[in-house]
């Protein structure tokens, strides 16, 4: 029997795998990057923070915080441009810490991928344009 990213991760603290998936590009890279998952930390999440949470419908996905409110997150992937809402602090179950690409790990909380998420963040209007324009370009061509 497989064990869920729940069970893991309440049992070893730390969950690692390949992602799966487009939405958090160009931080993540499809089957080729180590995710470095670890269990939630007790209290909300904050800004930016990117993390893994099951939806109600039992998928499981991981996009980045864009507005902590009181009661719930607005995260969106990356790579995306249509924010969700109405994710709580009961579908988080982790939050990534670290990738792991070409050997090296790279922490979440280094200066080069806290610059990242600034940007990710403060250009996600011309973002989101830009990715919207570029969906409906491969739709109709």
């Amino acid at each position: 029997m497989n064990a869920t990213f729940e069970e893991i991760l309440q049992k070893q603290g730390q969950l690692v795998y390949t992602n799966v998936g487009t939405s958090m590009l160009p931080l993540l890279r499809q089957h080729r990057d180590l995710l470095i998952i670890e269990r939630k930390p007790e209290g909300r999440l904050h800004w930016l923070d990117v993390p893994l949470y099951r939806r109600d419908d039992g998928k499981y996905i991981l996009h980045r915080i864009l507005w902590v409110r009181k009661k719930d997150y607005i995260i969106c992937g990356d790579n995306q441009w249509r924010p969700e809402r109405g994710i709580t602090d009961r579908h988080v179950i982790g939050v990534l810490r670290a990738v792991k690409r070409n050997g090296k790990v790279i922490e979440m909380n280094c200066a080069k991928m806290r610059l990242y998420a600034y940007a990710q963040f403060f250009l996600y209007p011309i973002r989101a344009v830009f990715v919207m324009a570029r969906g409906l370009v491969r739709k109709y061509v």
